[in-house]
């Protein structure tokens, strides 16, 4: 079994590997991260399936210009990690250019050996 430390720097490196999956619009990358199950909640409340955001990525309604994602926290909770940090950056939605600043939380889970992202949850920092 992993220690804590060793699970906490392969969630680090993963949620990198997501974010920059974002940004390059490595839609494969993204879905092999997430969890089929997977919910993602936007800043404005909007919630995602897994199917339903990746549809939306691949017809260019999400289009991820910058993102910063600095990790404040990583819990490591049996199969279940939290990650507590912020989100930053720039990104055409629908259509409008937005500017992200959000706190956010991203929940992985253990799922046949590998990492997988499960919720993700944005909160907008006024």
């Amino acid at each position: 079994m992993l220690s804590t430390e060793a699970i906490s720097a392969h969630i680090r490196d993963l949620e990198a590997r997501r974010y920059a999956a974002m940004v390059t619009g490595d839609i494969d990358t993204f879905i092999a991260l997430a969890h089929p199950q997977l919910i993602y909640t936007h800043s404005n409340g909007v919630v995602d399936s897994l199917s339903s955001y990746v549809a939306k990525c691949r017809d260019g309604y999400y289009q991820y210009l910058r993102l910063e994602h600095p990790i404040d926290s990583i819990q490591v909770l049996g199969n279940v990690v939290l990650v507590h940090g912020v989100m930053a950056g720039e990104i055409i939605s629908g259509g409008t250019h937005k500017t992200l600043n959000n706190r956010v939380l991203a929940v992985w889970t253990a799922l046949g050996g590998e990492w997988k992202l499960l919720s993700y949850q944005p909160t907008p920092i006024k």
